[in-house]
């Protein structure tokens, strides 16, 4: 009965991560298909690193935790890549064929290096950037534990400090080259370290110290162009903020947020919606002058939503519990390997 709590706990803790996924493709959307106020404010361009950070935060947390508990590199490779693959592929097959691209940028898409220059990243292929940086960072945690098992997961918070150190060298706030971004995914990464007790007791207690209205300020503000130096900080206050809710230190206001119906609905269609969303904005739905653009927004984002949940329920899930399928088989395999 005990264990059975517990697991219960842990699950309601898990959560809440669903309402910062939500909220955070939300963020991206606007950033990218909305005005959220006039150009000299530079809001768009603070509120994608925004969502990005967040999104990124969770991965980097979801992975580690994964990581951490089950240091079985090809079960978490058969899954990721079934994850992530399949409506990538499609999606890149289709807007590429659309657009008379050469054999170059099908290559640099298909195997996830078109951040890296020259870069091979078209207007509707632009937002895939990130999935670059996920593919790249799945490849080298993998390769990390490969060769140090599970204490090659000790190193991330040394690999994060390199690379925003390494942005403070270059004098880069933001960037879509991997080895400029990454550490928000490493960010993550402490986080599950934290949160695993691989850090001792501190991080905890100074989540448990800080308020968290005061974090998301600074994650604001760190995301902002005009904000200079403390976008170096952008990885850290998304972790500490999305901590300080995993741990159990969110207002009341906040809890509330994160626990939407709304938002858990959109997190589970996040990743087609994200992925979809890049190509609508050039089509008939996405183009056009000011006014006609944004009076076609409500039908856009419906179309969206509507592609999206066709896309997690019909096609990317078939996939996805393939995927398990076959990493419970090549597991089974191995043991009986073993055992003979």
């Amino acid at each position: 009965m005990a264990s059975v709590t517990i697991a219960q706990a842990e699950a309601d803790r898990y959560q809440v991560l669903d309402g910062w996924r939500g909220l955070s493709i939300l963020i991206v959307l606007a950033a990218h298909l909305l005005p959220l106020g006039p150009k000299s404010w530079q809001l768009n361009d603070a509120a994608g690193p925004l969502g990005m950070s967040l999104f990124f935060t969770l991965s980097g947390f979801l992975i580690t935790n994964f990581l951490l508990r089950k240091q079985n590199v090809l079960d978490f490779l058969i899954r990721r890549l079934f994850r992530i693959v399949p409506l990538a592929w499609l999606y890149i097959i289709i807007v590429l064929s659309l657009t008379q691209s050469n054999i170059s940028q099908y290559l640099a898409h298909i195997f996830f290096y078109a951040n890296w220059p020259p870069m091979q990243l078209t207007d509707a292929t632009s937002h895939l950037w990130s999935l670059c940086v996920e593919m790249q960072f799945y490849i080298g945690i993998a390769f990390l534990v490969l060769l140090l098992k599970g204490r090659g997961l000790l190193l991330i918070p040394a690999l994060c400090l390199i690379v925003t150190l390494y942005r403070v060298h270059d004098g880069v706030y933001v960037a879509i080259n991997t080895w400029y971004r990454v550490d928000e995914i490493l960010a993550g990464g402490i986080l599950a370290l934290s949160f695993n007790d691989k850090l001792g007791v501190y991080p905890k207690k100074l989540l448990g110290w800080l308020n968290q209205w005061v974090l998301i300020a600074l994650l604001l503000l760190s995301c902002h162009p005009e904000s200079g130096f403390m976008n170096y900080f952008r990885p850290y206050l998304a972790a500490m903020l999305i901590g300080s809710s995993l741990f159990g230190y969110s207002s009341n206001h906040i809890s509330r947020l994160m626990n939407s119906k709304v938002l858990f609905y959109l997190a589970s269609i996040s990743y087609a919606l994200y992925v979809i969303h890049g190509g609508m904005r050039y089509t008939w739905l996405g183009e056009g002058e000011i006014l006609e653009k944004y009076i076609k927004r409500p039908l856009l984002f419906t179309v969206l939503i509507v592609l999206a949940h066709l896309s997690t329920f019909y096609y990317e899930k078939k996939f996805i519990s393939f995927g398990k399928a076959l990493s419970l088989k090549v597991q089974k395999r191995s043991n009986n390997l073993v055992a003979t």
